[in-house]
């Protein structure tokens, strides 16, 4: 209660203490305002709670226990510059440093594309197609080897062979190999098929760049943080597709198929490579948005 001031031989002797404090800057230090309010700055709750989980080390189930607990100033600055690099479009995988694939933690950073949810029907084709049991397949432009090692770790007895033109994308494979241990992989560096010479394969998978230099979906502040080289391919973004396609007769078994990723109204172009260049039970997959994104083809002729 603010009392009123006595006046004694004209001086304020009152016990009103908003007449001596000065006004200070209150600071929210609990886990639950902490987190309410890196909600608000994102637009998006689940954004929010991974950011500060990964500021905090800790899982979310420990941010909703203990969301009671005062955090420091170094835990507040840890959220703070997260949420800030977050509201400039850098992609919240590379904030965390992982993304999940297949049910698996992958590494990753800007050296590498973020794998996608809609790549996973790369591994869920290539497990079902009728390979030998201990075939040999090769990743083109395996990246953070997300497709490569998976497959690697779902088929033990296969021997996985995984390549990348950059040295960085392959330093961020090297580190995936390391962490989930499969023992069939073999890593080299190159463009394309180059480093395989003269190997032949039972499977060639390839998630190779696919936009066209023009894209405007690249104006995508996510797309921005990301590889330009891993992202992006002249020609109407089909000109790697279509080189790998004229290697690939050279690095296949007869019998021997390819799978391919692709981005939107490619499929029909690519169907139409494959076909020309001698392949056939070619076909095109969409994934489960409903969109084209796969072709497979098969190679029948004999080496």
């Amino acid at each position: 209660m603010t009392r009123t001031p006595q006046h004694t031989h004209g001086i304020i002797i009152g016990h009103d203490i908003t007449t001596t404090r000065t006004q200070q800057r209150v600071k929210n230090t609990r886990l639950k305002q902490v987190l309410e309010q890196a909600r608000m700055r994102l637009s998006d709750r689940l954004e929010a709670d991974l950011l500060v989980s990964h500021a905090l080390q800790k899982d979310r189930t420990y941010l909703y226990a203990h969301d009671h607990i005062d955090l420091n100033d170094e835990q507040l600055a840890a959220i703070h510059q997260l949420i800030k690099r977050r509201q400039l479009g850098e992609p919240v995988a590379y904030l965390l440093g992982h993304k999940e694939f297949y049910g698996r933690s992958f590494e990753v950073s800007p050296a590498v594309l973020i794998p996608r949810p809609e790549t996973e029907l790369i591994i869920d084709q290539a497990l079902h197609l009728a390979l030998p049991k201990n075939a040999k397949v090769v990743d083109v432009g395996t990246g953070s080897g997300c497709i490569g090692l998976t497959l690697a770790i779902e088929r033990p007895n296969w021997v996985v062979c995984v390549s990348d033109v950059s040295a960085n994308a392959l330093a961020v494979c090297q580190q995936n190999r390391h962490i989930l241990n499969p023992t069939n992989v073999v890593i080299q560096q190159g463009a394309l098929l180059n480093p395989w010479r003269d190997q032949r394969f039972d499977l060639i998978v390839a998630n190779l760049p696919y936009i066209a230099p023009n894209d405007p979906h690249l104006d995508n502040a996510d797309l921005g943080h990301e590889p330009h080289m891993a992202l992006v391919a002249d020609g109407d973004g089909l000109e790697l597709i279509f080189s790998l396609i004229q290697q690939a007769p050279n690095h296949l078994h007869p019998g021997g198929y390819m799978v391919l990723e692709h981005g939107f109204e490619q499929q029909v172009a690519i169907e139409k490579a494959l076909i020309e260049q001698g392949f056939d039970e070619v076909s095109g997959l969409k994934d489960l948005a409903g969109q084209p994104r796969l072709v497979i083809g098969r190679w029948s002729k004999p080496e």
